[in-house]
């Protein structure tokens, strides 16, 4: 698919050579601008529907992490172009789909235009689909250790877990919620293959609760009852596999 983006890079040199190269080897980017600043990249993005926002660090009147603060809802995927490693904790933290280290390798540039197409054709099949409601049918059952033994949940009734430390805590669709001395992994392991599906490190989420998608600067899902969670750049696609 096509995919709208702009370059917001100070250096004239850096962004010629990144022009060229999704000229040559990227040809379904269509490049509608170029920003040298984040005030420039803010008439840009507020001016265009974007898919793609190519964002080098270090720039004049304010870095990447300060643009992207400032944008209160982020419709874009978000492609970190910089000299620098160290800031790769925080483009992390700022749901980056990916991270470019200078000089630019053309595979791996490849690579991320490639995950930011798969998701946004997988965002844009979803766009205008209705979510099938779960049926009332039993998907299976798992055990809980509790103090004089175990006790048994259907994982039907399960609206998602979220991890507390060494603990999860187990959020069901009748208001309750229990506390297992389990890690999310161990939850995670346990209800693979039951539409339960990794959206984030503190997140185990219930796919079938899933009533709306929302895309962000990592996109999130709105559950059953009402609860918003933050879905991780890493595991968008994973999640959107779900609802082909």
């Amino acid at each position: 698919m096509k995919l709208n983006a702009i370059i917001v890079e100070d250096e004239e040199t850096s962004r010629d050579i990144l022009k060229n190269y999704l000229k040559k080897y990227c040809p379904n980017v269509n490049v509608l601008g170029e920003a040298t600043n984040i005030n420039e990249a803010l008439i840009l993005i507020n001016n265009h529907d974007l898919d793609l926002v190519f964002l080098d660090v270090e720039m004049p009147y304010g870095n990447a992490f300060d643009l992207l603060d400032k944008l209160e809802d982020i419709q874009f995927e978000t492609v970190f172009v910089t000299a620098y490693n160290h800031y790769a904790m925080e483009a992390l933290n700022a749901h980056a789909s990916y991270y470019l280290m200078k000089p630019i390798s053309i595979d791996e540039l490849i690579k991320a235009v490639d995950y930011v197409s798969e998701i946004r054709t997988k965002e844009n099949a979803l766009q205008d689909q209705v979510l099938i409601p779960k049926t009332n049918t039993v998907n299976g059952k798992i055990t809980i250790p509790v103090q004089d033994g175990f006790e048994v949940i259907n994982t039907a009734d399960i609206l998602y877990c979220k991890a507390d430390d060494n603990y999860t805590e187990i959020y069901l669709n009748n208001n309750k919620k229990k506390l297992v001395s389990k890690t999310l992994k161990y939850f995670e392991d346990a209800l693979n293959g039951s539409n339960f599906a990794r959206v984030h490190k503190s997140y185990l989420i219930n796919v079938n609760e899933v009533v709306k998608y929302l895309k962000g600067k990592g996109g999130s899902v709105v559950l059953s009852n009402g609860k918003e969670i933050m879905v991780s750049a890493s595991k968008k696609s994973e999640l959107l596999d779900f609802f082909k």
